[in-house]
Formats: C-alpha cells, structure tokens, sequence
C-alpha cells in the first residue's frame, strides 16, 4: 500500500447551458428514433457554448469547490487542470483557469497533467504526494471538458456518448484523527491500443498548418469502440485482481465504487466483470454522458452531494483511458 494522509476538502461541478436530448441527436446523425438512446443510455447531456471555454467553465467549478470548503483561492497553493482536452497547445490550460478566476497576479503556480480519461485519476495519485509531503498545503484540481468541439459526426458510435463539462477538487493535509487518506493507486498502459482512441492531428507530427478546413479529419475524435471494448475485458480483471490483493482488499470493502464514465457499454462491464453491486456503482452516465477525465470527479462530488459516502468510507475509483491504459484508486473519503 502507499498510504497519503490528504483529504478531499470541497468539490464542485459546472455543466453547460445547452442541454442536447438523445432525440435531437437521433435527427443529428440521421438515424432512426430511438437509436442513440438504445446505444449510448444517455439520455441528455450539455454541449459548450462559444462563451463557455474550457478556462471558463473550469474557473467556475473551482469556485464552487472553494465554497464548498469555505476557502479563498489565496489559501490555494498550486492549481492543476487534469484533463484530456486542452484550450489551445500552448500555454496549458491551469494558466487559463487562474486568469478566468480573475488570480492573474498571484503568482500560484499552475500546470497541466493529461492521462486522458484518467487525468483526474492519475492528478490525484501524484500530487497527493507532494501534499502528503509538505510541499503544498492545499491544491485545486480541475478537470475541464469540452467534448463536442472534435467529434466526428461520421462516427455516430462514439460521437453520441459525449457531453461537456468541468468537476474540481481540493485536496489538503489530513488533520490526525481525520481518517481520511489515499490507501493505494495504480495506473498500467498497453500502447498496443494507442491508435483505438486518437486525435492524430493538432501536435508536432501532423501540425495543423498542414491543413486547412477540407481536411479536417485528423482533428476529429476517433475511436474504435468495439476494440476497446475487447482489450478492457481481457486486461480488467487481472488489473483489479492485483489492485485488491497489493492494497489488502476485497470488492466488498467499498462502500461505493465510482468508474469513469465512458459509455453504457463500459458500465455493464465493469459491473459485471467486478462483481459490483448496484447500490454500491455510481453511475452518472445518464444526464451527463462522457466526460472525459471529468467523469470520474463529477461522480465523485454526485457522490457526496447525494450523500451516497459519508467522512471514513472507503471508496475506489477505476476507469481506462486512450493509451490504452488502466486506473485505480482507492480513496478513504
């Protein structure tokens, strides 16, 4: 086990104004009434607006985590974006933020750290260290998402599944006596899949000056959904299987589990290759969609908000991302 005595201190959540039906989509990608419903189980989920970017909406979930804790941003100590889509290549994303918070002269440091769906996941693990340490007090994560901005609607599949927006978390010391602690965490990645869940275009190796708006294929999400699905079966339950044994826990230790929200698909096979049962499965697909790494904390603060976890229940979080790699991370709350 790798024992961090932090804690989570507030959380917060923003979704988008535009509000996007399953039927709408149905017309969208001209299918028959019913089909993205039957493949995705979604049901809604909010798309961005030209005025809500990624800065803006991860600023304000921020805002609403700092309330939450009853704490001012000058009582942060470093901010961090943990997403999977970035507001442009340069600079990251956290800059942003701390401007959209209206921080830009603080001086608090800020950076990006990118696992794709697993951002938040693999945030938390390593910056909890540095918490754990001594060397922040407390730092905001935020993982902000705009989905919809790179979706090709030629592949329905996968184009259906996603929905925009942001989740934030502050993490900080435990105080003794508090309970609270990450017990353990692992992250493995198999690059054989990293061509499943791509967006090949917009870096160094097919730089957008190469290209103009006819060509813009290699900006647009692509994922061979089926694949993925194949590869996560195989690797999953060997991944938790070593997860429990190397951290000395069994599945019905956890008072609730939170997964990234990748699809209806992915939560039937979590569910069922875990052994988990529904009462203890937090599954916000349905109003949301997926939200790339924003899932997994946006479930969390459901979680909370819901009051499905009370302060000392163990909790684990899972997920797989493109790469194709594998997280977890178990979390007494």
């Amino acid at each position: 086990m790798q024992l961090r005595r932090v804690r989570i201190a507030g959380t917060g959540k923003y979704l988008p104004q535009m509000k996007v039906t399953d039927e709408e989509l149905d017309e969208h990608l001209h299918v028959p009434a019913g089909w993205v419903s039957k493949a995705t189980g979604v049901g809604f989920r909010y798309y961005a607006s030209d005025e809500e970017t990624s800065s803006y909406m991860g600023a304000r979930a921020a805002e609403a985590a700092l309330a939450d804790a009853g704490l001012s941003f000058e009582e942060i100590d470093c901010l961090v974006c943990t997403s999977g889509t970035k507001e442009q290549p340069l600079p990251s994303t956290a800059v942003f933020i701390q401007q959209a918070m209206g921080q830009e002269d603080s001086g608090v440091p800020a950076f990006d750290m990118d696992a794709t769906c697993l951002s938040f996941l693999n945030g938390l693990d390593v910056i909890s260290y540095m918490v754990h340490a001594g060397r922040y007090r407390r730092v905001l994560l935020v993982a902000t998402e705009i989905a919809s901005a790179g979706l090709n609607w030629d592949e329905p599949e996968s184009a259906a599944l996603f929905g925009d927006g942001a989740a934030a978390v502050i993490i900080e010391h435990a105080p003794e006596g508090s309970g609270s602690q990450i017990v353990h965490a692992s992250l493995r990645t198999f690059s054989r899949g990293a061509r499943l869940s791509e967006i090949a275009g917009g870096g160094t190796r097919q730089h957008a000056a190469k290209y103009n708006n006819e060509q813009p294929a290699p900006y647009l999400f692509h994922m061979d959904g089926q694949a993925i699905f194949r590869m996560a079966s195989k690797l999953l339950p060997g991944f938790m299987d070593e997860m429990l044994q190397t951290s000395g826990n069994r599945m019905q230790d956890f008072r609730l589990v939170i997964p990234h929200q990748g699809s209806a698909m992915a939560m039937r096979l979590i569910r069922k290759k875990l052994g988990i049962p529904e009462e203890r499965f937090m599954d916000i697909t349905r109003g949301h969609g997926n939200t790339i790494a924003a899932s997994i904390p946006m479930g969390l603060h459901e979680a909370i908000r819901q009051q499905r976890i009370q302060r000392g229940d163990r909790i684990l979080m899972i997920g797989t991302a493109a790469g194709l790699s594998l997280g977890g991370l178990i979390l007494d709350y």
